[in-house]
């Protein structure tokens, strides 16, 4: 396989996906444009050729690689596929889906990318209007498109989800389904390799699975990046606040990274009640353990699904003294009127910023909000679709702890110095 031109990715979109997914597919071209220019100087260089001499043999390779005998001229300049398979996805009069690929997909690698969590209307054959899909409509689209690669004769099938569905339906105290590993065994059952996702609610999940593999990414060098142009990392007045019991880890690596004192918030809840909204939650009473009299308080979370919960823990804050809030939530999602309660608070001063990732879609009713940050993560993605299809290791980019470490000390040591990018994240810079 060549290192600079790999003709067997193939990258799919699930619907509602596109966006994010061209983003991906944008960073995984630049990648391979870069890693050419470097390739094709240290080529030159080591072998005593020009650079035009080695784009003509990389050029000979490729066609020899090529499924089709070449018919044009020979390029002047290095050409990068596109990745993208087309599919076309259908939904019946009576709720049934179908997904139809429209390109060649026989022996390729695939990737399907696929945002299950998006709840803004999208656009699907067989709908005169863009319609709402529920997440278990969302599923039946994925799992009509990863049988159809199947029979189309895929050499792999690898779902980048990142939000791995019914994450949170992971363990039962009763007679109650464990729907995260049914969803994993089911996948195996279609024959898909490996999922990737983002911060996944709970590890154990994948110990449920035999053969199916799981690469779980972390967003929080992109948000720290965000949130470095909100505050300033060498402040004294800040602390971290773990909102719950279940978040100490995540709140305690940055409390320790930023070598600022942690303190946590314990919530007393009713499970008997399920949390519906951000007015009707099942908290009982919250008690602070730590200190946030005039502080700026920065608390990390997985997801905000209802954010009823935020939002009390937030407005306890305030009451006890906080300066200013600050969320870093790696899955936004927002349910329900979760961006109608957050506003609200906003402007009665409950939090300053929530920083979100764009691992879930949302439209401009959340994205224009002057409290909402949005951070990046496709070119993360893009990296480790690269790295696998490669067989490199992902060890780098699934542990960022160094990197963190190394942008939160540069910082505090000097402020006005300019971040480096997401880029910094990978040692080898692919």
């Amino acid at each position: 396989m060549s290192i600079i031109k790999p003709h067997k990715l193939g990258v799919i979109a699930g619907p509602g996906s596109e966006y994010f997914t061209s983003k991906v597919v944008k960073h995984l071209r630049r990648l391979y444009l870069e890693r050419y220019e470097k390739l094709s100087a240290s080529m030159a260089k080591r072998h005593g050729m020009s650079e035009e001499d080695v784009l003509k043999a990389v050029t000979f390779l490729d066609d020899l690689n090529n499924k089709k005998i070449p018919r044009s001229k020979c390029p002047s300049s290095f050409q990068c596929p596109d990745f993208t398979v087309k599919v076309k996805y259908t939904r019946f009069a009576n709720g049934e889906e179908k997904a139809e690929v429209l390109d060649a997909v026989r022996g390729l690698r695939v990737f399907i990318v696929y945002d299950l969590s998006n709840m803004e209307p999208v656009r699907v054959a067989g709908a005169d209007e863009p319609i709402h899909l529920s997440v278990n409509d969302h599923l039946m689209f994925l799992l009509t498109t990863i049988n159809a690669i199947q029979l189309a004769g895929a050499e792999s099938v690898t779902l980048v989800l990142p939000t791995y569905p019914y994450a949170r339906q992971h363990k039962k105290s009763g007679r109650e389904a464990l729907t995260a590993a049914m969803f994993g065994h089911i996948c195996e059952m279609l024959g898909v390799e490996r999922i990737i996702t983002l911060d996944i609610h709970s590890r154990e999940i994948e110990n449920s699975f035999a053969n199916l593999h799981l690469e779980n990414l972390h967003g929080s060098y992109q948000t720290l990046i965000a949130l470095h142009k909100l505050i300033d990392f060498s402040d004294p007045d800040l602390v971290v606040v773990s909102p719950d019991t279940g978040a100490i880890s995540r709140n305690k690596f940055y409390a320790q990274s930023l070598h600022r004192p942690l303190a946590m918030l314990y919530k007393e809840r009713d499970y008997s009640i399920v949390s519906k909204d951000a007015k009707h939650s099942n908290i009982k009473s919250i008690n602070l353990l730590g200190n946030v009299q005039g502080k700026t308080v920065l608390m990390a979370d997985d997801m905000i699904a209802t954010g009823g919960t935020m939002i009390l823990a937030m407005r306890e804050l305030m009451n006890l003294g906080a300066k200013k809030i600050i969320c870093m939530i790696s899955l936004p999602l927002f349910n329900g009127n979760a961006v109608e309660a957050f506003d609200a608070a906003y402007k009665e001063g409950v939090f300053y910023r929530i920083i979100g990732t764009n691992a879930v879609f949302h439209g401009h009713d959340l994205l224009d909000k002057e409290w909402y940050v949005q951070a990046d993560i496709t070119e993360l993605f893009a990296r480790v679709i690269s790295r696998l299809h490669h067989g490199r290791s992902i060890s780098p980019l699934l542990d960022n702890r160094k990197f963190i470490q190394i942008l939160i000390d540069n910082s505090q040591a000097n402020p006005q110095a300019p971040l480096p990018g997401a880029s910094a994240t990978d040692p080898d810079r692919d």
